[in-house]
Order: structure tokens, then C-alpha cells, then sequence
């Protein structure tokens, strides 16, 4: 990849996306050990929890003391942590580190997340009791019929047999009395962002074995005794929280529903579909550039390099700017 080749950043900090296992993370320590005032912003969903380290592969103890990490370990999994908060923290941490003249790694596999950060997007707040209103409604072709007489513009856009979607569509439209399309320009649509992506790409026969070789490492230690030790004295996880991948399938295994192997085998099976899910979201973003991974990760380590130093030489003065809208 030449400089000519990398698109110019306004502000001059650098997003790292790809599915589960793909490398993201140590890719992203590299190149902050190598580069001087760098910070990594952590834009993963379930991070956030406080307890959940080994299963959801934070950075170590070690790594954070190392290299300044952001938005893990926050909140209690026993806490919901609605997108919107996500987005506050997120635009504080940014802030604070460009204000200490430093520039900012995003290492984002979740995906909704990513582009709620990069483009600011406007989310529609949650209205609970009119949520569970609507789910009483056993039928889900009955619920897209009301969204298309609320809300055509919606409801065209999303699946007639998509009840979650459908559901939190009339949830914003009855609680906000305004048509949930009206809340920005949707998923669909890549506007300009100060941003600058990459996105690892594996193949698929490789990232399978990462994650294969990751539950091995993860069970070796102590994933499952992290996760007894979040249950234990009857304490639940929070909706969010509990669809961590992995977590769900050893709660099934402590509460004695399944075998260890079986949990592992079905944890495994989880998280190579969501990998699938994570490749086909970010696929779609056009203005994501793509970097191949033919062994190790750790391969492009120049190449992204490359990119981190052109982008903060298109930023002006050297000094990273925060986005007006933030």
C-alpha cells in the first residue's frame, strides 16, 4: 500500500476492526509499543464488564499498565449498559486523550458499536414498560403491520419475520411519538467520517482455528471458574452481559444441564456464526480498508504502521483535533 492509497483523517486516530480471534488486540499493542502517545480505546460490548476478563480476552494487568486501555471493565455485569452511555464514555475517553496530545487505537469487533462512535450516531432512548407492552403480542406479523401503518419508511426496511428489530421500532415510535426512521440516516448509509479503518481479514479456515485455540487457551485459565464465580450466591447477569460468548454455554454447565465438552463444543459452534455475522457487518462499509492475514496478525504490523503515520501527518499541525460533534 503506497500513501497515495491511504485516504486522509481528520483527526488522525486509527480504527481497527475484524471478527473474534482476528487478532485486533495484539495488533493494536504493537503498534502502540512502537509508536510513542498512543491510548487504546476498547469497542467491544462486553469488555465493559467488570469480572469477565478471561472470556472475553482483555487485556491483561500486564498490558494496561503497559499501554493505557479505555471503556473495559466499567460497570458490574449485573448492569445493562445502554448503547448511548457506551457512546458518552466513549466520546470522554477520546476527549482526554487528545487533549493530552496523544492519538487513540480503536479496537472495535462490535460492530453496531464501531459506527456508533465513528459516526455519532443518534440513538433512540429505551422505553422498558412499553417494550414489554409490546411483546405480549404473540404474533409477530400482527406487530409489522402496526410499524408499516406507524412507520412505512421502517418497516420497509426491515424483514416482516425480524421481531426484535420490529420490536424496538414501535417501542421509539409509540415511546417518542416520532417515526423511528426519522432517527438519522440508518445503518445502511456510510457518511464521510474523521475516522480512519482497517479491517483484518482472515480466512476462514484460520480464524476457526484462532478461536479453537483461544477457548483452549481461555479454559486452561480459568474461564469456567470465572464464570461460577460470577453466578455464584444466586447473582445473575445482566441481559446484556449474559450474551457474552461462552458465558451462556458454561452458566448451562454449572447449572447441570450439560456436560464441560458439550459447552465447550456449542460455545466454540457460537462463536464461529458470530464471527460469520461480524465479517458479513463490517464487509459492508466501504470505507473500511482491508488488510489480509495469511499466518499471524502480527505480519501487518508495518503496513499499519504506514497508515498510522500518514494519517497523523494529514492532520494538521500534527495535533489531533476532536470532531466538532463530539
Amino acid at each position: 500500500m503506497s500513501e497515495k492509497d491511504i485516504e486522509p483523517s481528520k483527526n488522525g486516530n486509527l480504527v481497527i476492526v475484524g471478527s473474534t480471534a482476528s487478532g485486533k488486540s495484539s495488533l493494536a499493542l504493537e503498534l502502540a509499543r512502537r509508536r510513542a502517545n498512543v491510548e487504546i480505546i476498547s469497542i467491544d460490548s462486553m469488555a465493559i464488564y467488570r469480572g469477565m476478563d478471561i472470556g472475553t480476552a482483555t487485556p491483561t494487568l500486564a498490558e494496561q499498565k503497559e499501554i493505557p486501555h479505555h471503556l473495559i471493565n466499567i460497570v458490574d455485569p449485573s448492569d445493562e449498559f445502554a448503547l448511548p452511555l457506551f457512546q458518552s464514555a466513549f466520546e470522554k475517553a477520546l476527549k482526554e486523550i487528545n487533549n493530552r496530545g496523544n492519538r487513540a487505537v480503536l479496537v472495535g469487533g462490535t460492530g453496531l458499536h464501531v459506527r456508533a462512535v465513528i459516526d455519532s450516531l443518534e440513538i433512540p432512548p429505551r422505553f422498558l414498560s412499553i417494550r414489554d407492552e409490546i411483546e405480549l403480542v404473540s404474533e409477530t406479523s400482527s406487530l409489522y403491520r402496526k410499524l408499516n401503518d406507524l412507520d412505512p419508511t421502517a418497516a420497509a426496511k426491515i424483514e416482516p419475520g425480524n421481531r426484535r428489530r420490529i420490536v424496538r421500532a414501535l417501542e421509539v415510535v409509540l415511546g417518542t411519538g416520532r417515526p423511528f426512521s426519522s432517527f438519522g440516516p440508518g445503518l445502511d448509509v456510510y457518511p464521510f467520517s474523521p475516522f480512519t479503518q482497517i479491517g483484518l481479514k482472515l480466512p476462514r479456515d484460520l480464524n476457526d482455528l484462532r478461536i479453537v485455540e483461544r477457548y483452549k487457551k481461555q479454559i486452561e485459565d480459568g474461564f469456567v471458574e470465572e464464570v461460577k464465580e460470577l453466578v455464584s450466591g444466586g447473582r445473575k447477569l445482566s441481559k446484556t452481559a449474559s450474551q457474552a460468548l461462552g458465558y451462556k454455554q458454561f452458566i448451562s454447565y454449572l447449572d447441570g444441564e450439560i456436560t464441560l465438552d458439550e459447552a465447550i463444543d456449542l460455545a466454540i459452534a457460537s462463536t464461529k456464526r458470530f464471527a460469520r455475522r461480524q465479517e458479513k457487518w463490517f464487509r459492508r462499509d466501504p470505507r473500511i480498508e482491508w488488510m489480509d492475514v495469511k499466518n499471524n496478525p502480527l505480519e501487518l504490523i508495518e503496513e499499519v504502521i504506514k497508515v498510522f503515520d500518514v494519517i497523523g501527518r494529514n492532520t494538521l499541525n500534527e495535533v489531533v483535533k476532536v470532531p466538532d460533534y463530539l
